[in-house]
């Protein structure tokens, strides 16, 4: 006879009336977030809700990838902490993350990409982080199955090898996280709805929720896709973010075949192989801001064109299953970290796109700093809300527009 399964945390604590801070979003930020308060300042009279269950969001619905090899020095040295974290947070947890740092390999598509990737490269080395530029035969000598050839839409003509990232297991980091808050006293809440912020006095006095009304001095909104539209109908706050669906999907379960994370983008395209076998395969946004999570046939064929191109050897190979997920992208493609605005006590952690998985770690930390401290950390102070306001845009993808928190 098998015993009833104990839960990995507790799923059904009391609601009380009063926490010393509120985390509204029960993600993979929101947790890390919760678990640091927890573990790294003595905070554990905490609450994380959740409006359906934990890992509902891009949580859930994510390639897995992990990787510090972005453009600006701003954002690296974040992703490169959060990168050093996974396998601290594995001995923490006691959990087993899967953290396998397989290396990414960007392939490169023309002379300006190839100029691109020796600037990306020379920051990530400054910064600490290794990096190098590889011909393409480099490039089909660590992945026998890439096509060099020059018949193809867009030959390869070289690659960013970046040998620090891989990919996490994302339900694990969930489980994890919310194993070891739950652990310290932490209490998740799930399927409570957050209503309202309340504050007196410009302060943050208060949430209420579909279970009733809970006493606290600290909310964070982290809640992935939905943050813009939860702190606009709370607070009146419009942010400058759209919410773009991004689109992946796996194939059947093949022999080993990608060694490394890869990655294109001209083709809109980047694959790895998971550890039952499966090509995880994603593209890029949907160009029209949404709040689905559905797959269409556009993005299926695309993938399916894309990946035969750079990997002959999956012709006739089969999808098994799709998904969605929200990408809340802001005009920089750079997060927005801030607080005390425009109340105090008032924390955001939002407009992640899709690099909220490869950072949570890090941020968790972080934001936890800065609710317990109620001081921003200098590694987070570039992505302040108030960068738009002074037209500061970060050079991950910046885009010429103008923003003002009034209108």
């Amino acid at each position: 006879m098998f015993g009833r399964t104990k839960p990995l945390w507790d799923t059904g604590p009391e609601l009380k009336s009063g926490y010393d801070a509120v985390i509204i979003g029960g993600g993979l930020h929101g947790l890390a977030t919760a678990y640091f308060l927890a573990s790294r300042y003595g905070m554990r009279d905490v609450a994380v809700i959740e409006k359906r269950h934990i890992g509902f969001g891009g949580a859930g619905r994510n390639t897995a990838i992990v990787r510090a090899n972005q453009r600006t020095q701003e954002n690296v040295p974040l992703y490169k902490e959060a990168l050093d974290l996974w396998p601290v947070l594995t001995r923490e947890l006691d959990f087993n993350l899967m953290f396998n740092n397989c290396g990414n390999l960007n392939l490169l598509h023309s002379e300006a990409a190839v100029n691109a990737a020796r600037m990306n490269i020379a920051t990530a080395q400054f910064l600490g982080v290794e990096s190098h530029l590889i011909d393409a035969r480099q490039a089909k000598e660590m992945m026998p199955a890439l096509n060099i050839s020059e018949d193809i839409t867009y030959p390869i003509m070289g690659a960013m090898y970046h040998p620090p990232g891989g990919i996490v297991r994302h339900d694990a980091v969930v489980w994890g996280l919310a194993k070891g808050a739950a652990a310290l006293g932490v209490h998740i809440h799930q399927h409570t709805e957050a209503a309202a912020i309340e504050s007196r006095h410009g302060k943050v006095t208060a949430v209420a929720t579909s279970r009733g009304k809970i006493l606290t001095p600290r909310v964070l909104v982290s809640a992935g896709g939905y943050s813009a539209a939860v702190i606009h109908r709370m607070l009146g706050l419009r942010l400058p973010i759209s919410v773009l669906t991004i689109q992946a999907m796996v194939t059947q379960p093949l022999k080993p075949l990608l060694d490394h994370v890869i990655s294109s983008g001209a083709y809109h395209v980047y694959a790895n192989q998971t550890l039952k076998g499966e090509i995880a395969t994603g593209a890029h946004m949907d160009p029209w801001p949404n709040y689905t999570t559905q797959n269409t046939a556009y993005y299926v064929k695309h993938q399916a064109e894309a990946l035969v191109e750079i990997l002959p050897c999956l012709a006739g190979v089969r999808f098994m299953r799709t998904w969605a997920g929200l990408a809340d992208m802001t005009p920089d493609m750079a997060p927005i970290m801030d607080g005390n605005h425009p109340l105090e006590g008032f924390y955001m952690d939002c407009g992640w796109g899709y690099f909220g998985f490869k950072s949570c770690s890090a941020v968790g930390k972080y934001m936890a700093q800065y609710m317990a401290e109620g001081r921003c950390p200098e590694i987070l102070k570039p992505f302040a809300l108030e960068r738009y306001e002074q037209h500061r845009l970060m050079g991950e993808t910046a885009a010429l527009v103008s923003y003002s928190p009034d209108n």
